[in-house]
């Protein structure tokens, strides 16, 4: 029995050795020109591996280094390039009759450029054309050919490159990129995902499926995938070119569904320190929108079917198109927003750059937006109706800014403004936002109308009139309209009543009924006829 053990032991050990010292009778690299052509033959795109060595306990061959070329209509850097490539093989087909078959690839810290061209082509569209794979490679002598059944494909811990050739866009680059492709087919669906990190702030997750592979541009193959972007930073990543005053973080959820030319696009969009004008500051609230659109993946323009905004139990809703346009994104959108509890929309005002005066806020109520939205994104023109009713401007005491036409008024100071209603109708550009049509009414004070603007820097210029609800010694103007300007700054607006007008006015209309009384009284005197 000892015997026995004995001549197993030195079998086994006699075979171990036998298959450790395989690597150094057998030159691996004799089959890197038959890699190299299968691979350029099915990405069509000359690739070049470095040195190859077989590795016999992992079951696998790695080449040193790997490169993909570039398409030549976008230049000469190559289009992929990885520090080392691993190919899982089948090891007793290639032990025993040397058949390399390969089983998955695994690609190691590549370096990928991701370019679209004014065209809309992409340098990847000719990735595996059948009009440009080459002919069937040759075999070894002696040796059977390759065979590429590759049932995964990955791509680990990748630096991703996206860019444009039109324009100033910044391209967008993701880190630790992370990519999965299982069953690998080019007439066939097959699944994918990929996970990666965002230079600038952010993250992205998806999974799908796609395929077939369009033959002519792959850039065209469809795809059905699940998105899951996380705290993507507008700013920190340029994907606010189009609109470089836009900030905050956005979440994205949802699907799409593309058929290599139009992507569909479901799901909700949750933004957080949002900030929108020039002139504004993060919101302390996040928005978030349900999204239902269509977006052309060639020309970069689309149809948002459906955009409600949600902030809090405020809701409104945003529709339109947009459309790249040179090197401008154009909006043509409209905001219909009925009925928004005021208190849900204060934390919004200041990424709109909307100031209130120095202290003071708004509180309960409801307010009403009626918008169009149209122009380049960074030029983008906002114009139509707003409207608030039965809301508090707590701590602002419009009666003591009117402290002049208080003393002869009798209107009465109060802590807080009450507005019963306020309706304009509103143009927002980047000169500045005009106001006209303005009509508010304060019960403390009476009904006011005019017009006016607030320039980029918040400054002021208004040109108002007030029928106030007169109890002290100018009731004696019963309804007459009391001019007045608002100057100064959103933060410390500075009214002016003009009561000089007024007392001319009065004068004036007195002159008026004194003339008219005394026409009476002469066309009575002379019968109707005029004195000789």
């Amino acid at each position: 029995m000892k015997r026995m053990l004995k001549w197993l032991g030195i079998v086994v050990v006699v075979l171990l050795v036998g298959v450790l010292a395989i690597p150094f009778f057998v030159n691996v690299n004799d089959f890197r020109p038959t890699l190299e052509t299968r691979l350029t033959a099915a990405l069509g795109r000359d690739v070049k591996l470095g040195n190859l060595q077989l590795k016999i306990l992992s079951g696998e061959v790695t080449a040193d280094d790997l490169s993909v070329a570039e398409d030549p209509n976008f230049g000469t850097p190559a289009f992929l390039k990885a520090s080392s490539l691993h190919v899982g093989v089948e090891l007793w087909p290639f032990l025993l009759s040397r058949k390399l078959i390969v089983t998955d690839l695994t690609i190691d810290q590549p370096q990928i450029s991701l370019v679209q061209a004014k065209t809309g082509d992409w340098n990847f569209s000719s990735l595996g054309g059948k009009s440009k794979a080459s002919s069937p490679p040759p075999a070894i002598s002696g040796k059977a050919p390759l065979d590429l059944s590759v049932k995964l494909v990955k791509i680990t811990n990748g630096k991703l490159r996206m860019g444009r050739t039109l324009g100033h866009w910044k391209p967008l680059i993701l880190e630790q990129v992370n990519i999965e492709v299982r069953d690998f087919s080019d007439s066939a669906p097959f699944g994918f995902s990929l996970a990666t990190n965002i230079h600038g702030g952010g993250s992205i997750k998806l999974d799908g499926t796609a395929g077939p592979i369009n033959p002519n541009d792959s850039a065209m193959t469809p795809v059905k995938v699940n998105l899951n972007i996380v705290q993507l930073n507008l700013s920190g990543s340029g994907m606010n070119d189009f609109a470089p005053d836009l900030a905050g973080l956005v979440s994205f959820q949802g699907s799409g569904d593309s058929d290599g030319a139009t992507m569909h696009v479901r799901g909700t969009l949750r933004a957080d320190r949002l900030k929108i004008a020039k002139n504004g500051t993060p919101a302390a609230r996040p928005l978030s929108l349900t999204v239902i659109a269509q977006h052309n993946l060639r020309n970069h323009s689309g149809v948002l079917r459906q955009g409600d905004i949600h902030i809090g139990s405020a809701v409104a809703h945003l529709t339109g198109t947009y459309a790249e346009q040179g090197e401008s994104m154009v909006l043509d959108m409209t905001l219909s927003g009925p009925q928004m509890p005021v208190q849900e929309l204060t934390s919004l005002l200041p990424a709109l750059g909307v100031v209130l005066p120095a202290g003071a806020t708004l509180q309960g109520g409801a307010a009403s937006a009626h918008l169009t939205m149209k122009g380049p994104a960074d030029r983008l023109v906002t114009a139509g109706s707003l409207a608030l009713t039965n809301t508090r401007l707590a701590g602002f005491d419009f009666p003591q800014k009117l402290a002049t036409a208080e003393k002869w008024a009798g209107i009465k100071a109060s802590p807080d403004t009450e507005i019963q209603n306020v309706s304009l109708n509103v143009r927002v550009s980047p000169d500045g936002s005009d106001a006209q049509d303005i009509s508010l009414i304060v019960p403390a004070i009476g009904e006011m109308s005019g017009f006016g603007n607030v320039t980029p820097a918040n400054q002021l210029a208004f040109k108002m009139s007030a029928i106030i609800h007169t109890s002290g010694l100018l009731s004696i103007v019963g309804n007459k309209p009391i001019p007045f300007t608002v100057e100064g700054t959103a933060a410390n607006p500075v009214f002016h009543p003009d009561l000089k007008a007024v007392a001319k006015e009065e004068v004036k209309s007195v002159e008026q009924d004194v003339g008219k009384a005394a026409g009476s009284l002469i066309k009575g005197i002379f019968g109707g006829k005029k004195p000789q």
